[in-house]
């Protein structure tokens, strides 16, 4: 892949991760940890709920006075529930603290990360080449640092890209907020049926 494509897929990637949030991923990607790797542990804990909220049932139909045996049966049965509970929930949020701080951390080397790195190893290549005299004396400009006079060094590239998606990315908001694109794809359904 040629290095214009590469840094604009890596800005881009960034970008789309910031549009969609870190948080939203990362609910997203502990969710399937979850189903993947803890799965008996949390059927546990909805199981241990659900009988919790049995025993209290149980225990608000059960008067203390007549009935006290089962009513302190019922009433140990629940703190040793929530003790049990509140173990197994102290464990995933033990288990929902290092994934995130993994999560985070894999996030930033494969965006911002990957991007100095890039960076760092094309500094003194050109992303491309300008025709003489487009931009007179800013011309310098464009191959800062340590790109050859006359060219677009990595960096310039970079900031350019994510302007350019900031831009688009403004752009689609705003078509969203205008429910402009909702009319279009009502309209586009609409044609599909007479394909």
């Amino acid at each position: 892949m040629s290095l214009i494509i590469t840094i604009f897929a890596l800005v881009f990637i960034t970008e789309l991760i910031s549009w969609i949030g870190k948080s939203v991923l990362l609910d997203l990607a502990y969710a399937l940890h979850q189903t993947i790797f803890n799965a008996s542990t949390v059927s546990r804990q909805r199981k241990l709920k659900t009988e919790i909220l049995a025993t209290k049932k149980e225990l608000l139909q059960t008067s203390a006075q007549d009935q006290f045996a089962k009513w302190a049966k019922l009433k140990r049965s629940i703190d040793k529930g929530i003790a049990d509970l509140e173990k197994i929930n102290r464990e995933l949020s033990s288990n929902k603290t290092t994934f995130s701080f993994k999560f985070n951390s894999v996030l930033w080397i494969l965006t911002t990360g990957l991007q100095f790195v890039v960076g760092w190893w094309y500094r003194k290549s050109a992303v491309f080449y300008l025709p003489r005299g487009w931009f007179g004396p800013l011309t310098w400009w464009l191959a800062l640092p340590f790109a050859p006079k006359g060219s677009v060094s990595v960096g310039v590239w970079q900031m350019a890209c994510r302007r350019v998606i900031k831009v688009g990315e403004r752009v689609v908001k705003d078509l969203a907020s205008k429910h402009d694109l909702w009319n279009i794809l009502c309209l586009l359904t609409y044609l599909s049926g007479y394909s």
